[in-house]
């Protein structure tokens, strides 16, 4: 599973489309405004030209306010401000002369303000500017906080990536290990075709476990015929006294469980049941659907929860850990999982997930 950047929705999705669509509808409110609040103090239709000019000015003007600000918007806070203090001074001061320049020019030749007057279009010119300036930074402060919160969710999307991968590989060396030593001795008793039969259905589970993603879910079939690999790969060792049965509702096939789940607690199964025993021990593995729920069992009718197993069920040791852990990073509180007494002797496992049938997958993948 790849995590990529997540795609924008809404109105931001195409930052510079946005900008262009505020600057444009701003200024061309900014205008309307103006010469419709002339025209109520009967100003006459001669002053539309000085605020056409005004407008084109701001326009221009906050331009380039946008292209110093996109430069300085990372820095330091107190650089931020400061230089965005200066440049808004200097950008309503140039505003007010040709603001000033254009109505004496085109609508009132005789008006050459003084003093107060003066000062209250660069107050006017200095409050427009502002509000233009602190528009431009919250939306593009929102839009670096959500740039970065996006950031922070891709990590930790890898992070759990990287941590179901290493949970799920952490599985494979202990069953490589005895798989190999076996293969090893049945060479050196020259038993080859035994040998051979053992390397290739250890070459499919290998396949199966190491090809798939690991972040990935597979269907309950599919994790079933993997462990009828491993449950085959053993029986070359303990022969008749490994005996399997699989009791799993039709249903149930279809629904999806983090890949090589099982397999620890079979292997924790033939470890403790079966090895010890020299009559060996049956394995049961058991699924069914229960509304929302898949319920998945496996059980053995070895020695039960002895001394050295008991003290296992807690921690569970390194492969039973791994598949709490895996089921927590892969379902989160939504699940459960717990080793008890079977009746009437023996451990069983039962491990219960939300139901997710495979078709349901497949739609959302589409």
């Amino acid at each position: 599973m790849k995590l990529g950047p997540l795609p924008k929705q809404g109105f931001f999705a195409d930052k510079n489309h946005a900008f262009w669509m505020l600057q444009i509808g701003g200024w061309s409110a900014y205008l309307v405004l103006r010469a419709l609040g002339g025209l109520a103090n009967s100003m006459g239709i001669a002053f539309v030209v000085p605020t056409l000019i005004a407008t084109a000015t701001g326009f221009s003007l906050t331009l380039l306010m946008s292209a110093a600000y996109r430069r300085i918007i990372r820095m330091r806070a107190v650089f931020v401000w400061s230089l965005t203090l200066i440049i808004v001074a200097l950008a309503a001061a140039v505003f007010s002369v040709i603001e000033v320049w254009a109505h004496a020019r085109f609508y009132n030749p005789n008006f050459q303000p003084e003093g107060i007057q003066f000062f209250g279009a660069i107050l006017l010119d200095l409050s427009v500017l502002a509000a233009w300036t602190g528009l431009y930074y919250g939306i593009n402060y929102y839009l670096l906080l959500d740039e970065q919160s996006e950031r922070v969710l891709i990590l930790s999307g890898q992070a759990s990536a990287a941590q179901l991968a290493m949970l799920r590989y952490q599985l494979n060396p202990h069953f490589l290990f005895n798989t190999l030593n076996s293969i090893s001795t049945l060479v050196l008793l020259k038993e080859t075709e035994r040998a051979n039969t053992m390397l290739s259905r250890l070459s499919s589970f290998l396949r199966y476990s190491l090809v798939s993603d690991p972040t990935e879910t597979v269907t309950l079939a599919q994790e079933i015929e993997a462990l009828k690999l491993y449950f085959e790969i053993e029986r070359m060792r303990f022969e008749d006294r490994l005996r399997t049965r699989f009791d799993i509702e039709d249903a149930a096939l279809q629904g999806r469980l983090p890949s090589l789940l099982l397999q620890p607690l079979v292997e924790n199964a033939i470890k403790y049941a079966v090895t010890p025993q020299e009559e060996g021990a049956e394995i049961v593995v058991a699924a069914h659907g229960s509304g929302d729920r898949l319920l998945i069992s496996i059980s053995d009718d070895g020695p039960g929860l002895t001394a050295e197993r008991s003290a296992l069920v807690p921690s569970a040791g390194v492969g039973l850990n791994n598949i709490r852990d895996r089921l927590f990073q892969t379902y989160g509180d939504d699940q459960r999982f717990e080793m008890i007494s079977n009746v009437p002797q023996g451990v069983v496992a039962n491990i219960e997930i939300p139901f997710e049938p495979a078709n349901v997958r497949l739609k959302e993948n589409a």
